[in-house]
């Protein structure tokens, strides 16, 4: 299936995506995207923030142009308060022009974020503190809403998942691409959305969204295990004619080498079970064999496959026989 084909082609090198919504999101008439930031002053406080507070949470973003943590701070908490669409509102105020407010609000550092809710302050943060815990901070003030989509979004993975391992590829692939669309940073949903893409064949596709992915997101063990089933094909694609290579088996049992080669080639086909098979015998016959390299391409697919998968329980089973008997 080429791009221009694929009905769920997206960002992240190209990964597929569903429309889908999670939680209440933003009410009727509610702005564009990236029109849930605004400046205010001193005379437009009460307004911006007190009373447009007691319809949804506003955060304040205490600034100056000449403060660089500041700097770091704005494309980030601009970034996750538009990705929230609509649950909660971002309203900045220069301290150079609007001096005021912050001193009576005890602010003495910048950047400092306060959080109002029904017109009254209710947490906060200073400092120019990582992604990860502007999103944990924004979940907490919007409150019961965010805990309802997290839960939706667990569901919905927990769905992907199962669709996945029965061969409903389509089904899975929307799921993880409605995910990715309300949570881009789902370390879970894009690995799925990778296994998707190899599923149907789309490797270099899989690749590109790989080399995409965030540094944080690509470092996750859940994608980091599709990155090493990539390799694993990309490796398997060079190893030659496997009917060959049972032939060879056929005329010499302990062409090591050969077996070895077949377990690989059989792994990326989906044949776990034979591929642990082929790894196992040649530990029984020679665990010398390069330097024990059976038991460690073994190691290699558990992890790939996950500690839960069958093959991974049966083959873990029988590689304890024959190292601890």
């Amino acid at each position: 299936m080429s791009g221009s084909d694929n009905p769920y082609g997206g960002s992240y090198g190209g990964q597929m995506t569903a429309s889908a919504s999670f939680g209440a999101g933003p009410a009727a008439g509610s702005p564009a995207a990236g029109g849930y930031v605004s400046d205010t002053s001193t005379a437009g406080f009460a307004k911006d923030v007190i009373e447009a507070s007691r319809q949804q949470p506003v955060l304040v973003d205490f600034w100056a142009p000449w403060c660089g943590p500041c700097k770091q701070l704005t494309p980030i908490i601009e970034k996750v308060v538009n990705e929230a669409q609509g649950r909660v509102k971002l309203v900045k105020m220069n301290i150079d022009d609007h001096p005021s407010i912050p001193g009576q609000l005890g602010i003495q550092s910048i950047p400092a974020v306060i959080a109002f809710v029904d017109g009254r302050p209710v947490d906060g943060f200073m400092g120019a503190v990582p992604e990860s815990q502007v999103r944990q901070f924004i979940e907490r003030v919007a409150g019961s809403e965010g805990t309802d989509q997290a839960a939706e979004i667990e569901a919905a993975l927990a769905e992907a998942e199962t669709l996945l391992a029965g061969g409903d590829i389509q089904g899975a692939a929307q799921l993880y691409g409605a995910v990715l669309q309300a949570d881009p940073e789902s370390a879970k949903a894009a690995a799925g959305m990778m296994q998707c893409l190899i599923a149907m064949g789309e490797t270099e596709r899989a690749s590109q969204m790989l080399a995409s992915l965030p540094e944080e997101l690509a470092k996750d063990a859940a994608v980091q295990a599709v990155a090493k089933k990539l390799d694993q094909i990309e490796e398997a694609r060079k190893l030659g004619d496997p009917v060959a290579l049972e032939r060879d088996l056929a005329a010499n049992p302990d062409d090591h080498a050969a077996r070895l080669k077949l377990a690989k080639i059989l792994n990326v086909q989906g044949e776990r079970d034979q591929a642990a098979e082929h790894l196992l015998t040649i530990m029984r016959k020679d665990r010398t064999f390069e330097d024990d390299g059976a038991r460690r391409e073994l190691l290699a697919f558990f992890e790939v496959w996950g500690p839960k998968d069958p093959a991974t329980i049966s083959a873990r089973r029988r590689l304890s026989s024959i190292l601890f008997s």
